[in-house]
Protein backbone atom coordinates (compact mmCIF):
# COMPACT_ATOMS: atom_id res chain seq x y z
CA UNK A 1 0.00 0.00 0.00
CA UNK A 2 1.31 3.44 -0.98
CA UNK A 3 0.03 6.73 0.43
CA UNK A 4 0.16 9.78 -1.82
CA UNK A 5 -0.61 13.18 -0.30
CA UNK A 6 -1.11 16.15 -2.59
CA UNK A 7 -0.75 19.62 -1.10
CA UNK A 8 -1.57 22.69 -3.14
CA UNK A 9 0.47 25.78 -2.34
CA UNK A 10 -1.12 28.29 0.06
CA UNK A 11 -2.67 31.63 -0.92
CA UNK A 12 -0.18 33.75 -2.82
CA UNK A 13 0.12 37.49 -3.12
CA UNK A 14 -1.20 38.85 -6.39
CA UNK A 15 -0.60 42.39 -5.12
CA UNK A 16 3.14 41.85 -4.95
CA UNK A 17 4.68 43.14 -8.20
CA UNK A 18 7.05 40.40 -9.35
CA UNK A 19 8.53 39.98 -12.79
CA UNK A 20 7.75 36.26 -13.00
CA UNK A 21 4.82 34.18 -11.75
CA UNK A 22 7.40 31.68 -10.47
CA UNK A 23 8.57 34.29 -7.92
CA UNK A 24 5.14 35.16 -6.49
CA UNK A 25 5.23 34.92 -2.66
CA UNK A 26 2.55 33.93 -0.17
CA UNK A 27 0.35 36.57 1.38
CA UNK A 28 -0.33 36.68 5.17
CA UNK A 29 -3.47 34.56 4.76
CA UNK A 30 -1.38 31.98 2.92
CA UNK A 31 1.18 31.74 5.73
CA UNK A 32 -1.66 31.33 8.24
CA UNK A 33 -3.24 28.55 6.17
CA UNK A 34 0.07 26.73 5.72
CA UNK A 35 0.86 26.81 9.45
CA UNK A 36 -2.67 25.65 10.30
CA UNK A 37 -2.47 22.77 7.83
CA UNK A 38 0.92 21.76 9.28
CA UNK A 39 -0.51 21.66 12.82
CA UNK A 40 -3.44 19.59 11.62
CA UNK A 41 -1.16 17.15 9.79
CA UNK A 42 0.90 16.77 12.97
CA UNK A 43 -2.25 16.22 15.06
CA UNK A 44 -3.37 13.51 12.62
CA UNK A 45 0.03 11.83 12.95
CA UNK A 46 0.76 12.08 9.22
CA UNK A 47 4.34 11.10 8.35
CA UNK A 48 6.17 11.15 5.04
CA UNK A 49 9.10 9.20 3.67
CA UNK A 50 9.62 11.56 0.75
CA UNK A 51 8.60 15.13 -0.10
CA UNK A 52 8.78 16.35 -3.70
CA UNK A 53 7.77 19.91 -4.56
CA UNK A 54 7.72 22.60 -7.17
CA UNK A 55 10.59 25.06 -6.74
CA UNK A 56 8.24 28.05 -7.19
CA UNK A 57 8.55 30.54 -4.32
CA UNK A 58 4.92 30.14 -3.19
CA UNK A 59 5.38 26.37 -2.82
CA UNK A 60 8.68 26.73 -0.95
CA UNK A 61 7.08 29.29 1.39
CA UNK A 62 4.04 27.03 1.85
CA UNK A 63 6.31 24.22 3.00
CA UNK A 64 8.19 26.61 5.33
CA UNK A 65 4.88 27.52 6.98
CA UNK A 66 3.75 23.91 6.98
CA UNK A 67 6.90 22.76 8.79
CA UNK A 68 6.46 25.56 11.33
CA UNK A 69 3.01 24.22 12.19
CA UNK A 70 4.10 20.58 11.89
CA UNK A 71 6.85 21.15 14.45
CA UNK A 72 9.73 19.89 12.36
CA UNK A 73 10.95 20.20 8.81
CA UNK A 74 11.46 17.42 6.32
CA UNK A 75 13.95 17.31 3.47
CA UNK A 76 12.31 18.44 0.24
CA UNK A 77 13.35 17.41 -3.25
CA UNK A 78 12.55 20.26 -5.63
CA UNK A 79 11.49 19.16 -9.11
CA UNK A 80 11.02 21.79 -11.84
CA UNK A 81 8.59 19.51 -13.68
CA UNK A 82 5.98 20.13 -10.96
CA UNK A 83 5.75 23.88 -11.66
CA UNK A 84 2.35 24.34 -13.36
CA UNK A 85 2.41 20.65 -14.35
CA UNK A 86 -0.45 18.70 -15.89
CA UNK A 87 -1.85 15.63 -14.16
CA UNK A 88 0.07 13.46 -16.65
CA UNK A 89 3.39 15.07 -15.70
CA UNK A 90 2.59 14.80 -11.98
CA UNK A 91 1.75 11.13 -12.49
CA UNK A 92 5.18 10.67 -14.13
CA UNK A 93 6.80 12.19 -11.01
CA UNK A 94 4.80 9.86 -8.75
CA UNK A 95 5.62 6.79 -10.85
CA UNK A 96 9.34 7.60 -10.61
CA UNK A 97 9.33 7.77 -6.79
CA UNK A 98 11.54 5.19 -5.07
CA UNK A 99 9.66 2.16 -3.79
CA UNK A 100 11.22 2.38 -0.33
CA UNK A 101 9.10 5.51 0.20
CA UNK A 102 5.62 4.32 1.17
CA UNK A 103 4.30 7.79 2.04
CA UNK A 104 4.90 10.53 -0.54
CA UNK A 105 3.98 14.20 -0.13
CA UNK A 106 3.78 16.07 -3.44
CA UNK A 107 3.31 19.87 -3.33
CA UNK A 108 2.51 22.01 -6.32
CA UNK A 109 -0.10 23.91 -8.29
CA UNK A 110 -3.55 23.73 -9.76
CA UNK A 111 -5.12 22.65 -12.01
CA UNK A 112 -2.64 19.75 -12.06
CA UNK A 113 -3.12 18.76 -8.41
CA UNK A 114 -6.90 18.65 -8.72
CA UNK A 115 -6.71 16.84 -12.03
CA UNK A 116 -4.37 14.22 -10.58
CA UNK A 117 -6.84 13.44 -7.77
CA UNK A 118 -9.65 13.12 -10.30
CA UNK A 119 -7.47 10.90 -12.51
CA UNK A 120 -6.42 8.55 -9.71
CA UNK A 121 -9.68 8.32 -7.76
CA UNK A 122 -12.65 6.75 -9.56
CA UNK A 123 -15.89 8.74 -9.57
CA UNK A 124 -18.37 7.01 -7.26
CA UNK A 125 -21.84 8.31 -6.38
CA UNK A 126 -21.19 8.18 -2.61
CA UNK A 127 -17.76 9.89 -2.54
CA UNK A 128 -18.45 13.34 -1.08
CA UNK A 129 -14.74 14.12 -0.66
CA UNK A 130 -14.02 13.48 -4.34
CA UNK A 131 -17.01 15.67 -5.22
CA UNK A 132 -15.46 18.47 -3.12
CA UNK A 133 -12.17 18.10 -4.99
CA UNK A 134 -14.02 18.23 -8.29
CA UNK A 135 -15.78 21.41 -7.18
CA UNK A 136 -12.53 23.09 -6.15
CA UNK A 137 -9.08 22.17 -4.82
CA UNK A 138 -8.40 25.43 -2.94
CA UNK A 139 -5.05 26.80 -1.87
CA UNK A 140 -3.37 24.97 1.04
CA UNK A 141 -5.78 22.04 0.65
CA UNK A 142 -4.56 18.50 1.16
CA UNK A 143 -5.76 15.31 -0.51
CA UNK A 144 -4.56 11.92 0.73
CA UNK A 145 -4.89 8.99 -1.65
CA UNK A 146 -4.29 5.35 -0.74
CA UNK A 147 -3.12 3.19 -3.62
CA UNK A 148 -2.96 -0.59 -3.33
CA UNK A 149 0.36 -1.15 -5.12
CA UNK A 150 3.85 -2.17 -4.05
CA UNK A 151 5.61 -0.06 -6.68
CA UNK A 152 4.98 3.59 -7.51
CA UNK A 153 5.51 2.68 -11.16
CA UNK A 154 2.25 0.69 -10.99
CA UNK A 155 0.12 3.70 -10.06
CA UNK A 156 -2.40 4.34 -12.83
CA UNK A 157 -5.70 6.07 -13.50
CA UNK A 158 -8.48 4.86 -11.23
CA UNK A 159 -6.14 2.98 -8.88
CA UNK A 160 -6.57 5.16 -5.79
CA UNK A 161 -9.01 5.73 -2.95
CA UNK A 162 -9.39 9.21 -1.49
CA UNK A 163 -8.79 8.78 2.25
CA UNK A 164 -9.18 12.45 3.17
CA UNK A 165 -9.59 15.90 1.67
CA UNK A 166 -8.90 18.79 4.02
CA UNK A 167 -9.32 22.46 3.15
CA UNK A 168 -8.07 25.29 5.37
CA UNK A 169 -11.67 26.49 5.80
CA UNK A 170 -12.54 23.09 7.29
CA UNK A 171 -10.10 23.91 10.11
CA UNK A 172 -10.77 27.65 10.42
CA UNK A 173 -13.85 29.22 8.79
CA UNK A 174 -11.97 32.54 8.67
CA UNK A 175 -9.88 31.02 5.87
CA UNK A 176 -12.91 30.22 3.73
CA UNK A 177 -14.30 32.23 0.82
CA UNK A 178 -17.27 33.46 2.90
CA UNK A 179 -14.89 35.18 5.34
CA UNK A 180 -13.64 37.56 2.63
CA UNK A 181 -17.05 38.96 1.83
Amino acid sequence: MKRLTLLRHAKSGWDDPVARDFDRPLNPRGFKGARLMGRHMRDLGLRYDLVIASPALRVVETLDGLWEGYGRSLHVELDKRIYLASAATLLDVVQEAPDDADALLLSGHNPGMEDLVLLLVPDRPDDAARDQVEEKFPTAALAEIHIDVDHWADVKAGSGALARFIRPRDLDPALGPEARR
